[in-house]
């Protein structure tokens, strides 16, 4: 992986780790769901929009029948996304679901780019991958997050729709890696039409629920457009570094996020050992020096 692909990646990382903790706020606060997805998609609706002209008009770029098939695909998957990590984030804590949900999908996708799309990472990339893996599970809890005995209050502290996120992160990120790489749907038209198209399919259930939508917008107005900033931000970047890198590297090394939200989580939220989380952050940059070398 090349410096500059590596370079967006970090910038992504901090990003994510941002908006998440945003959503964590309001959905442990006040909930989420449809209406949530509604008001953040609208949001990225009207931010975005300027760029996505100016793409439209300046590069050229014509979307066919079948690239607006793959961005319907994208936002079906991105929906179900964001609704399961909302539920994690009402049920349980970030520093379980967060890394839970990002180590999943990198182990997945990493597994789904070799087997479905070929790619052949050599042996220091291979040991990058389960690096990053292994730190993030150590971040989550280790063992214990698996033991029979636990299973149940794991399931309820968000463990389970961590594991339920990680699986739509490591879908997501094949099909949209497929989207900007196979079908050369530029990054952030591809997640901008999404996010359009995942605004309308959750309007139908937002105005259902019209009071919580209102009482959304004036509890969490600044957090609403926070995320509507940073979630296609942080994304597009990746979308941008899987054009110059196989997908295999760059979803793992996505997990430089897990350092981000460990500190976020213990400093602002008061979760977790900081002596383990800090282990487990050293583990991960060392698979993102070994994907980098790889």
């Amino acid at each position: 992986m090349s410096l500059y692909a590596l370079a967006l990646v970090v910038t992504a990382a901090f990003l994510h780790a941002g908006w998440n903790l945003l959503a964590k706020r309001i959905s442990a606060r006040t909930g989420g769901g449809s209406p949530l997805v509604f008001l953040t998609s609208l949001g990225v609706t009207v931010l975005y929009l300027p760029a996505a002209v100016w793409i439209l008009s300046t590069e050229s770029h014509t979307l066919d029948l079948k690239a607006w098939l793959w961005i319907c695909l994208s936002a079906v998957l991105h929906y179900g996304y964001s609704l399961v990590l909302q539920r994690g984030y009402e049920t349980g804590d970030l520093s379980v679901v967060y890394p839970l949900a990002r180590g999943t999908g990198p182990l997945l996708s990493s597994i789904g780019a070799i087997f479905v799309l070929g790619e052949r990472p050599g042996w220091l990339a291979a040991c990058g991958i389960l690096l990053v893996i292994s730190g993030v599970l150590l971040l989550a809890g280790g063992r214990r997050l698996f033991r029979a005995s636990a299973f149940r209050s794991n399931l309820e502290s968000g463990v389970g729709w961590g594991l339920l996120t990680g699986l739509f992160i490591a879908t997501y990120t094949l099909v949209d890696g497929y989207g900007v790489k196979v079908l050369l749907i530029a990054p952030l038209l591809l997640d901008y039409f999404s996010g359009v198209v995942r605004g309308a399919m959750s309007a139908p259930r937002a105005f259902t629920q019209w009071p919580h939508v209102t009482l959304l917008w004036q509890r969490h107005k600044k957090e609403i457009l926070g995320i509507a900033l940073l979630s296609p931000l942080s994304y597009i970047l990746v979308l941008t570094a899987l054009q110059e890198a196989p997908v295999s590297h760059v979803a793992p090394a996505r997990e430089l996020s897990m350092m981000v939200a460990a500190f976020l989580g213990v400093r602002l939220l008061n979760e977790g050992d900081m002596k383990q989380r800090m282990a487990a952050a050293a583990l991960i940059v060392a698979g993102v020096i070994a994907l980098t070398l790889g």
